[in-house]
């Protein structure tokens, strides 16, 4: 089993087995080879080749092989509001939209040259 963090890339031999534990909405890019992906409780077995993306669909573990020689795979990580989860606010504060305004209301303007 390996730990990956986001943007993880993975280099393989024929063969040589990855095993993803818990990283339901993460990608799997596919950029040298064929990778047979299976996911926990799940029947269903895929097979990517080059240039294809996965999203894992859920939690447990994510077995990625290497098929008909080397395979490399990017691991590109979940989107913010499921890491986070629902409860952080990603609204902008009012204070700091004020001094945004304010910053770009006293700028100086300059003039770029047309040609």
């Amino acid at each position: 089993m390996a730990f990956f963090e986001t943007g993880t890339v993975v280099e393989m031999a024929a063969r040589e087995a990855v095993t993803l534990q818990n990283v339901r909405g993460v990608t799997v890019r596919v950029t040298r080879g064929v990778v047979w992906l299976t996911q926990q409780d799940d029947g269903k077995d895929v097979i990517l080749r080059v240039g294809d993306n996965w999203m894992v669909e859920r939690d447990g573990a994510t077995v990625l092989e290497s098929q008909d020689g080397d395979a490399m795979v990017c691991v590109v990580g979940r989107r913010l509001d499921e890491v986070h989860g629902a409860t952080r606010s990603r609204a902008p504060q009012p204070k700091w939209r004020e001094r945004v305004a304010g910053a770009l209301l006293s700028a100086t303007r300059r003039h770029a040259p047309y040609f």
